[in-house]
């Protein structure tokens, strides 16, 4: 998706309910925005359509969105303020606005059947939903580490906080954003050597050097520099501004942030999106400059879109930001044809641990129907079958029935899949297990399912659910499964 858009948009969706006092509800519509970019090549809000919003609320939102019918009309009303926020700022024409609100109507009446609809349902989606109330892409969870603690420093020793791998631009793109720099507008880098080479000497005399607050406005705020910039290195994820602001309290208390955030962007060293900032790219570039210079190891990721499909599950697995995993997989897919892209992941899925097979099996159900021949193909294999059932039906193409053997067992699969984002945030996980689990009748048979995760997904029922009833019930089953397997 292009997140650069969507934030923008998002930014001035909510000035503008400000300013007229209307209430915006700004995470359904960044879904919308998100989903119109991720599947109907929605690239502006300018490229909004009726029909854009037929797709989003009767096709891609049922099938991606673990929602309850009822809670159609928030979303419905969310569209209506996007629409009237386009209307006003002039995105789309009059007579175009006219046909969404008539089109908006007629998905209002229509909407909570969609949603309640479960020949509409995605994989995870279908299968209760144990993963989170996420769409499909992001269900399944791909390490990047939790938000640490801005006020604590890293500690100093390489050995014990060794850097994570990070993803550099290319070369010529870096150089050509040096041209972009504020700081060396006003204080050029010298001339005859590489401008990058320059660029990470001046980004470690700011580190290294007493700058007097030439950087921040501030003395202080300037010698903590390097503990903000190594923070955000190693976390590799856009993090609130707010919290960067706790960070600087913490250090010169009455700093003003805006002023601060202002001055980092100045040095070209921070980038400030709506609520959020990061590193730049050539922030991160300098900084792991500066840590080699140091004999410190500093990992480069490799690119997951060049790689096989076993390389890109593995890279994904191994921890990768939402976004430059979007990003990757959108340009693993766009290599390879539909059908070729879904035998190389199936065939990695094939006997795989059940969250790398959930990741294939996502990125798989991003393909259209012109995959159906390579999906058929694993209908012969026990592992895949259900999920390629499933995937064939989905999109309305012939299909044997799920057995209920194969439904327990797929039933089993996709949780153990949402094992490791349940053990990350049990209250959540057990909230989506009281709105959408399994019932106890499917529970109490899980036992009987020849899957490796079977007494760890049984388990983690029985501590889960709310209904004492329904733990109980899975509890059982457990001690019915680990006895199947001592005999």
């Amino acid at each position: 998706m292009s997140i650069e858009w969507v934030n923008q948009a998002i930014d001035d969706l909510r000035a503008w309910g400000r300013a007229r006092e209307v209430e915006v509800d700004a995470d359904e519509v960044r879904l919308l925005c998100d989903y119109a970019s991720d599947y109907l090549n929605v690239n502006e809000l300018g490229d909004f359509t009726p029909e854009t919003f037929d797709e989003l609320l009767l096709s891609i939102y049922p099938r991606k969105v673990i929602a309850p019918p009822e809670s159609a009309p928030e979303t419905v009303a969310a569209a209506r303020t996007l629409v009237a926020y386009l209307s006003e700022a002039g995105h789309v024409s009059a007579a175009t606005v006219t046909l969404m609100r008539e089109r908006l109507d007629d998905i209002a009446t229509r909407m909570p059947g969609a949603l309640a609809d479960e020949a509409n349902f995605g994989m995870a989606k279908s299968l209760f939903s144990s993963i989170g109330p996420e769409s499909l892409e992001q269900s399944v969870a791909i390490p990047s580490g939790e938000l640490p603690d801005l006020g604590e420093a890293p500690c100093d020793c390489p050995g014990c906080t060794p850097l994570p791998a990070v993803r550099l631009a290319e070369p010529d793109e870096l150089r050509a954003a040096l041209a972009d720099v504020p700081m060396l507008a006003e204080e050029p880098l010298p001339g005859g050597d590489d401008p990058l080479d320059a660029w990470a000497a001046r980004v470690a005399r700011l580190l290294e050097q007493d700058t007097g607050g030439a950087v921040t406005g501030s003395a202080e705020l300037d010698e903590s520099l390097y503990d903000l910039f190594d923070m955000l290195y190693r976390l590799q994820v856009r993090v609130p501004v707010t919290v960067v602001g706790d960070y600087l309290d913490e250090i010169a208390g009455g700093a003003d942030l805006d002023t601060v955030l202002g001055r980092l962007e100045w040095s070209g060293m921070l980038q400030v999106s709506g609520d959020t900032a990061e590193l730049t790219p050539l922030g991160v570039w300098a900084l792991r400059e500066h840590y080699l210079s140091l004999g410190v190891e500093a990992p480069q990721a490799p690119d997951l879109a060049e790689a096989d499909a076993h390389g890109l599950i593995e890279g994904l697995l191994e921890g990768v930001p939402t976004e430059l995993a979007e990003a990757d997989i959108d340009r693993w897919l766009s290599g390879r044809v539909p059908g070729e892209a879904a035998a190389e992941l199936l065939a990695a899925a094939s006997g795989a641990p059940a969250v790398a097979r959930g990741i294939a099996i996502t990125i798989v159900d991003r393909l259209g129907a012109e995959a159906e021949a390579r999906i058929r193909d694993y209908l012969e294999d026990q592992e895949l079958r259900p999920h390629a059932i499933h995937w064939l039906a989905a999109r309305g193409l012939p299909a044997p029935q799920l057995t209920q053997e194969e439904l327990l067992w797929v039933s089993v699969d996709m949780l153990a899949l949402a094992m490791p984002a349940a053990e990350e945030e049990p209250e959540i996980f057990a909230e989506n297990m009281a709105a959408s689990g399994p019932p106890a009748h499917l529970i109490e048979e899980m036992w009987r399912v020849d899957h490796p995760d079977v007494v760890d997904v049984l388990e983690l029922l029985g501590r889960s659910i709310p209904d004492g009833t329904v733990a109980k019930a899975a509890r059982k089953a457990a001690f019915k499964a680990r006895s199947r397997a001592i005999r």
